[in-house]
């Protein structure tokens, strides 16, 4: 959900949604005598676009006395988040519908929060969700945004490098495994076993979250200098110290540079979300078959395997005329069972309800089991108890965006000290 997959011209996209919109939506609800409601959606991601999209057209065809009209726009990842936050706070200008990354949620629910409220479509589907994904978007007891995914943080393998290596991913159980399997793949293919972002933090926060440590704790209060943080750093500054591990080419892994270098195999490994598979199947093709799946390593025994991390919420501004129907057809696309295997099916996400994870229809041949295999649901079935959750809180954005612009550069390309750079940190934060 970065910047990859952003559109560079929100007016030209417009302009054919609302075409696409009326030829698609719009012309069929005139077929069944109805006028269509239109409700507008703001995103920084096509694909979300799509999906909405899709989505309207099943809705149609289920619900021909409530049509809906998707007039969606795609804007560039700041502007998206700019532009929505003026309008909320001007009182005009806002869509019905709007996506806010998670690391951007909490400059909204500041003060008098300016979107609505949906507990009365989340709490009816409580039991099937992985609630966790939408205490994200909460505050007060309320909760204001539905996210995508769970985003099951795994490790990717290039299983043809580890071969190579003579290492079995199976062996690898905790982090000092994985430094070892790191040598001897370094040894004996040339290769690091890693890449780390040094302007992004999906290498770094998982880890702290698996470690039983966050960025903020669950009172909001700002946690990043803690030992644990401290340990976790330390230990990726190793790795890159004895050329385990290499800094990301272009910053992070949602680079140009980065995807070519490995699906050129330059590494043999990478930990990310599990919403990563898209970035495989569309920008590293000539890794389809090599790369295989597994639980996340652990610092010790009995820290949870995986985390959720990442995600998008949609949710519906108090300005949108038609809230009513707004959450009708959200719950219909996000929260339910048909609109979670879509978004598996459609978006290669692993979907917020949990009881979608073993249906038959997860296995069905896509671009994304064509790539990884049918088993790689299996990963997610055995780490379900082990998902640790984050604590997305109001100064989230601000930590989020010192991690990116700063201390990831510093202590793993500059090489400062670990803990003196989350001390820095801490200090401007607060």
């Amino acid at each position: 959900m970065k910047k990859k997959l952003q559109v560079s011209s929100a007016i030209l996209l417009a302009s054919m949604v609302l075409l696409t919109a009326c030829s698609s939506t719009t012309n069929e609800s005139a077929s069944n005598g109805s006028t269509p409601v239109k409700l507008s959606f703001w995103t920084f991601n096509e694909l979300h676009q799509k999906f909405f999209e899709s989505m309207a057209t099943s809705w149609n065809k289920a619900h021909p006395d409530q049509q809906v009209a998707i007039e969606a726009t795609t804007f560039p990842y700041d502007d998206s988040h700019n532009k929505l936050l003026v309008a909320l706070q001007s009182g005009t200008g806002g869509p019905d519908m709007a996506d806010i990354e998670i690391s951007k949620i909490g400059n909204y629910l500041k003060g008098d929060v300016q979107l609505a409220p949906l507990n009365d479509i989340v709490e009816p589907e409580k039991g099937n969700l992985v609630m966790s994904r939408l205490d994200n978007y909460a505050k007060d007891g309320k909760y204001y945004g539905i996210d995508y995914h769970v985003g099951a943080q795994v490790i990717y393998y290039n299983k043809e490098i580890l071969d190579k290596a003579g290492v079995n991913a199976d062996d690898i159980k905790t982090w000092d495994d994985y430094e070892r399997a790191g040598k001897q793949v370094l040894e004996k293919t040339g290769k690091p076993m890693a890449t780390v972002e040094t302007t992004d933090q999906w290498s770094y926060w998982p880890m702290v979250v698996q470690h039983g440590s966050d960025f903020l704790d669950k009172s909001g209060n700002v946690t990043l200098g803690d030992q644990a943080n401290a340990d976790v750093l330390t230990y990726l500054q190793k790795l890159v110290k004895e050329k385990v591990a290499v800094a990301a080419p272009g910053g992070f892994h949602h680079a140009e540079e980065y995807y070519g270098f490995m699906n050129k195999g330059g590494a043999a490994s990478v930990w990310m979300p599990m919403w990563y598979m898209g970035r495989f199947t569309d920008y590293m093709p000539d890794l389809k078959g090599k790369i295989i799946i597994k639980p996340m390593p652990v610092f010790k025994q009995g820290e949870m395997r995986s985390s959720g991390m990442g995600g998008t919420g949609t949710v519906i501004t108090k300005q949108s005329k038609n809230q009513d129907l707004a959450k009708k057809f959200l719950s219909y696309a996000k929260l339910s069972k048909e609109g979670n295997i879509q978004i598996w099916s459609q978006l290669g996400f692993d979907p917020i309800r949990s009881d979608v994870w073993s249906d038959p229809a997860l296995k069905a041949d896509n671009k994304f089991t064509s790539y990884f295999g049918k088993n790689l649901w299996d990963v997610l079935i055995s780490v379900k108890g082990e998902i640790a959750p984050t604590n997305v809180k109001e100064r989230t954005p601000a930590v989020s965006d010192y991690i990116k612009t700063k201390a990831m550069f510093q202590a793993l390309n500059d090489m400062k000290d670990p803990k003196q750079v989350l001390s820095d940190a801490v200090k401007n934060i607060k």
